[in-house]
C-alpha cells in the first residue's frame, strides 16, 4: 500500500446494486469477491478488505492479489491488474489502483463520501453498530474484586474496561450478559470477619493486638462501631480467649491468622455468621454503589458460596476424577493441569475435606457454559497471568472447547500527582480508593484515562491533567468538540432533523472529505474494537476525530449566507457530534453541551 500503480476506471458497465445502508466496506468486498469469481474462481482464499493506516493510500484496501500468488503462480501485481479489470462497475467507486508488491488501493468518489452526515443522523445513536455477533451468547465477567474493602484505583481499570468492552461488544451485535463473581466464601472473607470482629472488641474496651496480616483500613473500624451500636456487647468474649494459642507475627503471620480465625468461630459460635455476613454485605453493598456511581452495572452478582452450597464444586472434581484427570496424593486430590499446559499440578481438594478457590473457579466456568454461554470473556489482573493455563486446562478436562474462553488481562494503573508517584498499600489501608479518584477528577475523566491505553500495558495515570481544561487533556479535548458542536447549532437556531434531507455536494474541500471519510470509518472502529476487544481504538478514535473538526472549526464558518452551503456544513458538523456522542457513550463518558 505504498507506490501508485495503475490505474483502472469503470464508465461503461452497469453499475453493481448499493449496499444495504450504504455499508461501503461491504461493497467493495462484494465487488472483489466478483472478480475473484471471475479470475480464480477454484482458489480457496477469502476476500480481505481494510482501511489503510495511511489516508493517501486510499479508502480501502485489499491483499487478494498477493493471496493468489502461490495458488495462481503468477506476480501479484500481474494478479492485481486481472482483478482491478475483472471489478463489476460502481456508483461509489472513483479508482482502484495497485500499490507496492500487489496490493489494491480503492478511492470512493466524493458523492460517495458526501453521503456520510446523512447515513449518520438517519442512524442517530445507532450509528456504529454491526451485526458481527450475530446475538451469539457473550458473558463478560469483570472486577470480580474480593468484598473485604473499598475498590482501589487498580479495580477502577478493569471496571472501565469490562464495561466499555462490554459496550462495544453489544454495539457489535453480541448478546451480552455483564457479570461480578461474588468472592463471599473463602479464607479472605474470614479474615475481613475476624478483623472487623478484632476492632469491634477494641470499641468495647478489649485491649487485643490485631494481626499484621489483618484489613487494617478505617472501613473496617466504622463497621465494628456500627455493629456496637446496633448490638452492644453481644459479640464481646474476653480478649485473652480470643488471642489464646496463635503464634506472634514475627513467628508465622499468616498461622496468626488463621488460629485467631479458628478463635473466632469456636467462641462465637453460630453468631460468627453474623459478623461475617455482616461484613460482607456491607462491603458487597459499597461495592455495588461505587460501580453504579462510576456508571458501571451488571446484569448478574454470582455468589461463590452458591457454587458450594449446591454442591457443584464437589460435583465438578468428582466428574475430572471420573475422567481421569484427577488423582490422590498426601491426602489431598490434585488436579494433572500440568497435562494441559499448566507448569505444575494443582489441589482441587485440600487434607481437610475443604475445597480449594481453584476448585470453585473449574465449577463457575463449568456453569457459564451450563448457562448457555457461547463465549466467555473474562478480565483480569495481570498478576494472574499464569492462572489461564490451568483454567482452560480444566475446560478441556471437562470436554469443552477452551477456546470459548477469552482472558483480556488489565495491568495496573499508577497514579501520578505533580509528577510524583502515589503510593498504594491495599491491606494496610493505605491506598486510593476508586471512589477518592473519581471525587477528584471526575467520572468521565476517570472512565477515558482508564481506556486510553491498551489493557495489558502499563497505565501512567496523571491526575494533574485530567483535571485540566486544555486541549492536552484527551478527555476535555473530545468534549469540547461537542460542545463545540452544540454551540453551531444552537447559533443556527434550526431543527437538526431537517438536516437530515439536506444536499451535501457542497462539501468538496479536502478538509471536508477528510471528515466525511472519518465519519464512514467508525462503524469499521467499533467492530475492530470488538473483534480486538480493544476499547482504546475507540478513544484514540475520537481524539483524531475531535482534532480533525477543531481544525475545520478554526478555518471555516459554517453561518454562511450561501443557504445550500450553510446547510451542507451544518448537516457535517451534526453528524461529528452524534458520532462523537456515540463514541463516548460506547466507554461510559458523557457528551456536554456546553463547557
Amino acid at each position: 500500500m505504498r507506490e501508485t500503480g495503475r490505474i483502472r476506471h469503470h464508465y461503461n458497465r452497469r453499475p453493481m446494486n448499493a449496499p444495504p445502508h450504504l455499508d461501503y466496506k461491504s461493497h467493495v468486498a462484494e465487488l472483489f469477491s466478483s472478480a475473484l469469481a471471475l479470475v480464480a474462481p477454484d482458489a480457496g482464499v477469502a476476500v480481505e478488505v481494510e482501511r489503510p493506516k495511511q489516508r493517501e493510500h486510499g479508502d480501502f484496501a485489499c491483499n487478494l492479489a498477493l493471496q493468489l500468488a502461490r495458488p495462481l503462480k503468477r506476480n501479484p501485481r500481474d494478479i492485481a491488474r486481472t482483478l482491478i479489470d475483472a471489478l463489476p462497475p460502481s456508483g461509489y467507486v472513483e479508482r482502484a489502483e495497485i500499490a507496492g508488491a500487489g496490493f489494491i488501493n480503492v478511492h470512493l468518489k466524493p458523492a460517495a463520501k458526501q453521503k456520510a452526515p446523512r447515513i449518520v443522523l438517519e442512524a442517530a445513536a445507532g450509528y456504529g453498530r454491526r451485526s458481527l455477533g450475530r446475538n451469539t451468547k457473550v458473558q463478560v465477567e469483570f472486577v470480580s474484586a474480593n468484598p473485604t474493602g473499598p475498590l482501589h484505583v487498580g479495580h477502577g481499570r478493569g471496571a472501565a474496561y469490562g464495561a466499555s468492552l462490554a459496550n462495544i461488544l453489544q454495539a457489535a451485535g453480541y448478546d451480552v450478559t455483564r457479570e461480578f463473581y461474588v468472592n463471599d466464601a473463602g479464607r479472605q472473607m474470614d479474615i475481613l470477619a475476624l478483623s472487623t470482629w478484632l476492632r469491634y472488641l477494641e470499641a468495647a474496651g478489649e485491649t487485643t493486638e490485631f494481626p499484621a496480616n489483618g484489613y487494617r483500613g478505617e472501613y473496617v473500624r466504622v463497621m465494628a462501631r456500627t455493629i456496637f451500636s446496633l448490638h452492644g456487647r453481644r459479640y464481646v468474649r474476653a480478649s485473652d480467649e480470643a488471642m489464646a494459642g496463635a503464634p506472634s507475627d514475627a513467628e508465622d503471620p499468616e498461622g496468626r491468622v488463621d488460629a485467631l480465625i479458628a478463635n473466632a468461630k469456636r467462641l462465637l459460635g453460630p453468631e460468627y455468621g453474623y459478623i461475617h455476613g455482616f461484613a460482607l454485605t456491607e462491603q458487597l453493598g459499597d461495592c455495588r454503589n461505587d460501580l453504579a456511581e462510576f456508571g458501571v452495572t451488571y446484569d448478574s452478582w454470582f455468589s461463590e458460596n452458591s457454587l458450594h452450597d449446591s454442591g457443584k464444586v464437589g460435583r465438578v472434581v468428582d466428574l475430572l476424577e471420573s475422567n481421569g484427570h484427577v488423582y490422590l496424593q498426601d491426602g489431598a486430590r490434585w488436579f494433572r493441569s500440568s497435562a494441559f499446559g499448566d507448569e505444575k499440578d494443582r489441589v482441587v481438594q485440600r487434607e481437610n475435606g475443604q475445597y480449594t478457590y481453584f476448585a470453585a473457579d473449574i465449577a463457575y466456568h463449568l456453569n457459564k457454559f451450563e448457562r448457555g454461554f457461547e463465549r466467555v470473556v473474562d478480565v483480569w489482573g495481570a498478576d494472574h497471568h499464569g492462572y489461564m493455563p490451568r483454567v482452560r486446562g480444566a475446560l478441556s478436562a471437562l470436554g469443552l472447547d477452551a477456546q470459548r474462553l477469552t482472558v483480556a488481562l488489565v495491568q495496573f494503573a499508577v497514579l501520578y500527582r505533580q509528577g510524583k508517584k502515589v503510593s498504594m498499600s491495599t491491606r494496610a489501608g493505605d491506598f486510593v480508593t476508586l471512589r477518592e479518584l473519581r471525587n477528584e477528577v471526575g467520572n468521565d475523566a476517570a472512565r477515558f484515562f482508564y481506556v486510553l491505553r491498551k489493557s495489558d500495558q502499563h497505565l501512567d495515570f496523571d491526575l494533574d491533567l485530567a483535571k485540566s481544561q486544555s486541549q492536552e487533556n484527551p478527555v476535555y479535548y473530545v468534549q469540547y468538540a461537542h460542545a463545540r458542536v452544540a454551540s453551531v447549532l444552537r447559533e443556527w437556531g434550526g431543527d437538526p432533523a431537517e438536516l437530515t434531507r439536506v444536499e451535501t455536494g457542497a462539501l468538496a474541500s479536502d478538509r471536508e472529505l477528510a471528515l466525511l471519510q472519518r465519519l464512514l470509518e467508525f462503524p469499521d472502529v467499533v467492530e475492530n474494537a470488538a473483534v480486538e476487544l480493544a476499547p482504546h481504538f475507540v478513544v484514540f478514535y475520537l481524539r483524531e476525530l475531535a482534532g480533525e473538526f477543531h481544525s475545520y472549526y478554526n478555518a471555516e464558518r459554517f453561518l454562511v449566507p450561501e443557504e445550500q452551503v450553510k446547510h451542507a456544513r451544518l448537516a457535517l458538523v451534526a453528524a461529528i457530534g452524534q458520532v462523537i456522542r456515540n463514541g463516548l457513550a460506547l466507554v461510559g463518558v458523557s457528551a456536554p453541551e456546553k463547557m
